[in-house]
C-alpha cells in the first residue's frame, strides 16, 4: 500500500485544526517481546526516562489507581472552583458544601439546586396566596367595588398600568424567543466540539492500530515481521479498537441525549413564549372590553402559567450556575493540569505507562520494517549473482543501493541519519532511480537493481514505517495532558462566554414574563368587577346619539331655503 503524501499533510492539518472536551479513554496493554526479555532492564527507562514513567496495571488503564500511593507517586488533589462551589447544601442539614465542583457528587448537585430555591419557593408562594385569594373570589363572593367619581380615576390608573405591565410580558417573551435560539445553537455548536475532540482521539487511536495492522503484512520479497512481533501488534490491536469503539458508543449515546434534553428545553421555552404573549395580549384586550366571564378563564390558566414559568426560572438558574462552575473549573485545572480533579470523571488524561507501552511498540516495529527493507536491500538488490535461475538473480546491475536510516537507535531512542543513508521522507524518489525495466520473466532488461514490484513492495513498507513515526506520536498529547489543556482552554474561551450571556438573556425574560404576567392578573382580577359594559358605556353612547342628532339637525336647518 502507497502512502500518499498529500492524505499525510491533510490529515495533519485536521488534527492541528481539531486540537483542543468532554470524554477521553484510558487504555493500556502489557507488551512481552523479544527485544524487552533480552533486556534485564525495563527498556521504557531508558527510552523514556523515569520522570515520564506511570504506574504500572494489565488491561485497561484509568486516570487513577486502585492501589495505595507511595510517597514517591502520590498525585495533588485539587478542588475546583471552592470558592464558587461554597453553597448551602440540602442533603446535610444546609451545612457549607466545600466539596468543590464535582459532577459525579450528590451534595455538589444539592448546593447547585439550592441557587434556584428563591425561584421555587416563589412558585409555591404564589401558587398558594393566588389560589387562596381566586377561591375567596369565587366561593366567598369577595369583590372590589367602584363606585362614584373616583372609579373613573381608578380605572384608568389600572388601565395604564395594564399596558405596562402587559408590555412588560410581551418584552419578556420576546427576550425568551431570541434567548432560547441563541442558547440552543449555542449549547450545540459547545456539544459539536466536544464530540469533534472525541472523533480526533478515537481517529488517533485508529490510525496508530490501522497502521500497525498494515505492517504486520508487510513483506519484501517474502520477508516478513518477526511472528513474535505480530504477536504483540494483535494483542496491542485488540485493547485499543476495544478502548475505541468503547469511546465512540459513550460519545454517540451521550450526544443524542444531551440533543433530546436540550431539544425538550427549547420546546418548552418556545411554548412558554408562544402562550405568555397570548395570553397577555388576550387578557388585555378581554380586560378593556370587559368580557368577564373570558377574562376569569385567562385569570385561572395565567395564575398556573405563571407558576409554571417561575419553575422554569428556577431551573435555568441552576443550569446558569452550573454552567459557570464547570467553566471555572476547566479554567483551574488548565493552570494545574497534572493534579488529581474531578475533571477526571469526563475527560481523563491518557495514562503514561500506557502511551510509553504504544510508542515503544511502534518505535520497535518501524525499526524492524527497516531491517527487512535493508535486509533485502543488502542480501539481494546489492548482489551480483551470477547467472542463473533463483529468488537472487533477475540480472541487477547498476549503482548500489544506500540503507534506509533507522530513525531509532538499539535502545530506540532518536538517532540522526548519516549522509549514506537514505531518510524515509525522500526514499521513495530516490529508489525510482534504481528501478530498471523488466521482461515478462520479471528480469530486468535495463540497467538497475529493483524491478517495479520489488519498488512497490519497498514503498509500502516505508510508507507504514513513515505513518507510524508520526502518528504514534501524537499519543503524547493524551499523555502529557496537552490535548486536554487545549479543549478545556478553548471551551472557556469561546464557548462558555456566549453559553453564559444567553442564560442571563433566558433568566430575564422568564422573569419579565411572570412579573409581567403576575402583576397583569390582579389588573384582571379588578376589571373583571368592574360594571358591565353596557353601563360603564351608557353615558358615552348618549353623548354620541346626542351629538349625531345634533349635528343632522344642524345640517338639516342649513339646508333649507329661506
Amino acid at each position: 500500500m502507497q502512502f500518499s503524501a498529500v492524505r499525510l499533510c491533510s490529515c495533519k492539518n485536521r488534527m492541528k485544526e481539531k486540537m483542543g472536551f468532554l470524554c477521553f479513554v484510558a487504555l493500556a496493554i502489557f507488551f512481552n517481546s523479544s527485544f524487552v526479555l533480552c533486556h534485564p532492564t525495563d527498556p521504557l527507562k531508558t527510552i523514556l526516562g523515569d520522570e515520564n514513567m506511570g504506574s504500572w496495571r494489565n488491561n485497561i488503564l484509568s486516570s487513577t489507581g486502585d492501589e495505595a500511593p507511595s510517597p514517591a507517586n502520590i498525585i495533588s488533589t485539587l478542588l475546583l472552583a471552592q470558592n464558587r462551589t461554597n453553597r448551602p447544601d440540602i442533603l446535610s442539614k444546609f451545612r457549607k458544601y466545600r466539596g468543590g465542583w464535582d459532577i459525579a457528587d450528590k451534595h455538589y448537585w444539592a448546593s447547585v439546586g439550592f441557587t434556584g430555591a428563591a425561584a421555587f419557593v416563589l412558585a409555591v408562594l404564589w401558587f398558594t396566596s393566588f389560589g387562596l385569594a381566586l377561591a375567596v373570589h369565587y366561593l366567598c363572593g369577595w369583590k372590589i367595588k367602584f363606585n362614584g367619581q373616583e372609579s373613573r380615576w381608578s380605572l384608568r390608573i389600572c388601565l395604564s398600568l395594564l399596558v405596562v405591565f402587559t408590555v412588560a410580558a410581551s418584552v419578556g417573551c420576546i427576550l425568551l424567543s431570541v434567548g432560547q435560539v441563541k442558547f440552543h445553537g449555542e449549547t450545540l455548536d459547545t456539544l459539536n466540539y466536544v464530540v469533534n475532540q472525541s472523533e480526533f482521539t478515537v481517529q488517533t487511536l485508529r490510525n496508530v492500530t490501522g497502521y500497525l495492522s498494515i505492517a504486520k503484512t508487510v513483506s519484501v520479497a517474502q520477508i516478513f515481521l518477526p511472528s513474535d512481533v505480530k504477536d504483540d501488534i494483535d494483542r496491542l490491536n485488540v485493547d485499543l479498537n476495544n478502548a475505541a469503539d468503547m469511546l465512540e458508543q459513550k460519545t454517540d449515546q451521550n450526544s443524542i441525549k444531551i440533543r433530546n434534553v436540550f431539544d425538550t428545553v427549547r420546546s418548552a421555552l418556545i411554548i412558554v413564549a408562544a402562550v405568555m404573549l397570548l395570553v397577555s395580549i388576550l387578557g388585555l384586550a378581554l380586560s378593556i372590553f370587559g368580557h368577564q366571564h373570558a377574562i376569569h378563564i385567562f385569570i385561572i390558566s395565567g395564575w398556573l402559567l405563571v407558576a409554571a414559568t417561575f419553575v422554569l426560572c428556577g431551573f435555568f438558574i441552576i443550569l446558569d450556575n452550573a454552567i459557570s462552575d464547570t467553566c471555572m473549573a476547566m479554567g483551574e485545572w488548565v493552570e494545574n493540569p497534572q493534579a488529581e480533579t474531578a475533571l477526571s470523571n469526563i475527560l481523563p488524561c491518557v495514562d503514561q505507562r500506557t502511551t510509553n507501552q504504544t510508542l515503544f511498540k511502534s518505535k520497535q516495529v518501524i525499526n524492524d520494517i527497516v531491517n527487512i527493507v535493508n535486509g533485502f536491500v543488502g542480501s539481494v538488490a546489492n548482489s551480483n549473482p551470477p547467472p542463473q535461475p533463483g529468488p537472487s538473480y533477475y540480472n541487477q546491475s547498476g549503482p548500489l543501493i544506500p540503507p534506509l536510516c533507522y530513525p531509532y537507535d538499539s535502545q530506540l531512542q532518536d538517532r540522526v541519519c548519516s549522509d549514506q543513508e537514505l531518510s524515509m521522507d525522500n526514499a521513495s524518489l530516490v529508489w525510482q532511480n534504481y528501478t530498471c525495466t523488466v521482461s515478462a520473466y520479471e528480469i530486468c532488461s535495463s540497467a538497475g537493481r529493483l524491478t517495479p514490484n520489488m519498488y512497490t513492495q519497498l514503498v509500502g513498507a516505508v510508507n507504514v514505517s513513515y505513518a507510524l513515526e508520526h502518528y504514534a506520536p501524537l499519543l503524547l498529547n493524551l499523555q502529557n495532558c496537552n490535548f486536554v489543556r487545549d479543549t478545556f482552554r478553548n471551551i472557556t474561551s469561546s464557548y462558555c462566554p456566549p453559553l453564559e450571556h444567553y442564560l442571563r438573556i433566558l433568566n430575564a425574560g422568564l422573569g419579565l414574563v411572570s412579573v409581567g404576567v403576575m402583576l397583569s392578573l390582579a389588573i384582571w382580577l379588578l376589571y373583571a368587577n368592574r360594571p358591565q359594559r353596557e353601563e360603564v358605556f351608557a353615558k358615552l353612547s348618549s353623548r354620541i346619539r346626542a351629538s349625531c342628532t345634533s349635528d343632522i339637525n344642524t345640517v338639516s336647518a342649513t339646508a333649507t331655503p329661506v
